[in-house]
Formats: C-alpha cells, sequence, structure tokens
C-alpha cells in the first residue's frame, strides 16, 4: 500500500485576514488558527510552518528553546515584521526563517515625508485665531522649501529606497549610508562611508536600520556632536538605535534643530517622560508602519512563499540570522 505524506500543519498566529490567502491552499496544507497574543507562541505542536508577529510574549521569551522546540521546531518561521529584534536567537536558527521586508515601505516613506514638510512648512504651528494673529503669522520668517535640503539616509533596503524617490520629487539631494553591499544602478542616490559623514552633511536624517548589536545606540553624543547643526532626525526603526538622553542634550543645546520620533525605548515611555512634552520633539506611537496595504502585502508574501515551500524552491526574504535581519 502507498503511504501518503501528510499535509503540512501552518500555525497562524497573525491574523484570521490572511484566511482567504491560505485558503487557495486548499488541502496542500492543514492551517490551525492560534492567537496572537498567545502566552506561550513557540507551543506549536508538530507545525510544518509557523506564521507569527512580534508580541510581548515573544520579547520575553526564555534564553534557551524549549524542549518540544528543540526536538521538533516548525521548518520554516514566517515573522509579520521586518525587524527581527523582537524575537529570540533560538527562533532564527536551525531552520528557515522569513520576514516582512519591505511590506510596509510606502507607509513609512509617506510618513517621512510628512514630517519633512512639517518641519518645513510649520501648517501645525501657524494657527491664526483672529486678525491679530493672521498678521503676526505674516509677519513670522518665511517658509523653507524641500528643493535643495539634504536628506540622510541611514540604511537604503526598500524602506530607504521609497523615501528616496519621493524626497528626490521635491528635489531633494539625497545621501546614504549602509552596512552591506551598495547596488550601484541608483545614481541618483549618492554613498557616504560612515554615518558621521552622513549626520555631517544631512538636513534631515532617516533612521532606517535594523537594531543589531552593530547599530544599537548608533545616534549617541559623540555622532550628534558631529551632526549639522539644526539637523531633524527622524527615527522610524527602533528607539534602540538613539541614545535618548544624548538625543535630549543635543536638542537642549540647539545641536539637533527638531526629533520626528514613531519609535522610543521603551514603548510606551513612562509617564512624565521629557519627551511627551519637549518643544522640539513630535512624538508618535509607533504607527508610521501602517497602511491599508500593508496586510495585503503581507498574505501575498505568504503565499507566494508557500508556493514556493510545496514546491521544495528558495523562499523569499531570509533571514539572516548572524547579520540579524
Amino acid at each position: 500500500m502507498a503511504v501518503i505524506a501528510r499535509a503540512p500543519v501552518v500555525v497562524n498566529q497573525i491574523g484570521a485576514f490572511l484566511a482567504p490567502a491560505l485558503a487557495e491552499f486548499a488541502e496542500r496544507i492543514e492551517v490551525v488558527a492560534a492567537e496572537r497574543e498567545c502566552a506561550a507562541p513557540w507551543d506549536v505542536g508538530h507545525a510544518d510552518i509557523l506564521l507569527t508577529a512580534p508580541t510581548p510574549a515573544w520579547r520575553n521569551a526564555p534564553r534557551h528553546p524549549p524542549e518540544a522546540w528543540q526536538r521538533h521546531g516548525p521548518r520554516w518561521v514566517q515573522l509579520a515584521s521586518a525587524g527581527v529584534d523582537g524575537f529570540p536567537q533560538w527562533l532564527l536558527r536551525g531552520r528557515t526563517v522569513t520576514c516582512g521586508r519591505g511590506d510596509a515601505a510606502i507607509p513609512i516613506a509617506e510618513y517621512v515625508l510628512a514630517a519633512i514638510l512639517l518641519r518645513a512648512k510649520r501648517l501645525d504651528a501657524i494657527a491664526p485665531d483672529g486678525p491679530e494673529g493672521w498678521l503676526e503669522a505674516k509677519a513670522m520668517p518665511p517658509l523653507a522649501s524641500l528643493a535643495g535640503q539634504t536628506l540622510g539616509l541611514a540604511g537604503y533596503g526598500a524602506i530607504g529606497r521609497a523615501v528616496a524617490v519621493r524626497a528626490r520629487a521635491f528635489g531633494m539631494r539625497v545621501l546614504a549610508w549602509r552596512r552591506g553591499a551598495w547596488d550601484h544602478a541608483d545614481t541618483d542616490v549618492q554613498p557616504v562611508a560612515t554615518l558621521e559623514a552622513l549626520a555631517g552633511q544631512s538636513d534631515h536624517l532617516v533612521l532606517a536600520l535594523p537594531l543589531t548589536a552593530q547599530t544599537a545606540l548608533c545616534v549617541n553624543a559623540a555622532l550628534l556632536a558631529r551632526a549639522r547643526t539644526g539637523l531633524h532626525l527622524i527615527n522610524v526603526a527602533r528607539g534602540g538605535l538613539v541614545d535618548q538622553d544624548a538625543l535630549l542634550d543635543a536638542l537642549d543645546r540647539g545641536q539637533v534643530g527638531f526629533a520626528t520620533l514613531d519609535v522610543t525605548t521603551p514603548e510606551p515611555l513612562p509617564r512624565g517622560h521629557p519627551f511627551y512634552s519637549h518643544p522640539a520633539i513630535r512624538l508618535t506611537p509607533h504607527l508610521s508602519w501602517t497602511g491599508p496595504a500593508v496586510s495585503q502585502n503581507l498574505a501575498r508574501r505568504i503565499a507566494d512563499n508557500l508556493n514556493r515551500f510545496l514546491s521544495d524552491r528558495p523562499l523569499l526574504d531570509v533571514v539572516d540570522a548572524d547579520r540579524g535581519y
């Protein structure tokens, strides 16, 4: 009698919105729906595939893999996020791990340009409440222009590229620093050798780096001391990239002119933290990545990789555990 191979078991901890994409595979897979905020997201039985997302449970996971995970952990783990810093190292090793790299690049890029435009045009600060206020606003310094300003991109992956396209449309000069190999095909973006050089030349500096042992606190007192005076720092990556005390000091001294922060350490910041009330900080609650197409992008990615997995082809956007992204 022929042995019939069982369908791979897929545990979906990301959300019910993936159900239509998974249903396309009908009897080729067995789907097990699970809670996104489950207490032990690594407890997935004999699953072949785990679809999961950042949660407090993952961030506080045991230092060593549970015994059951060591015996029969999934062969493939798909993360909903682009960053992998919120997961234990043991999750990233011994199996193929793929991430949501680039799924939210467009909404993040739009957030960045909105932040730059608000800084230049001050539309959130100009609000005359009568004839006198109207005249006072008219007497303020003229609005700035993005044309001719320099945008620095710390990180030049999918997010950096999406920001660059939009910034160039406004006539901005775009510089970029990245740790990996440079794609010289992009002739409209000028490579910069070091993060220090990037900060020293930029009017607006965007952090779009993964958080790794090498990038943690890379924006520190030494870097900020070399920054162009009046720099606008925009962090849409991870709060751990920035020494927050050094940033406050640089803002108070005027070395940094303004900071738009979508991420902090921790999240949320404790009550009374100076970032909440500082006049030179615009703080948002880690929402730059949100947008109407992000979930659809992730669903398409998972469907594509499922097809690849089932046909024994290489998966897309595989995480390098040693590099941390």
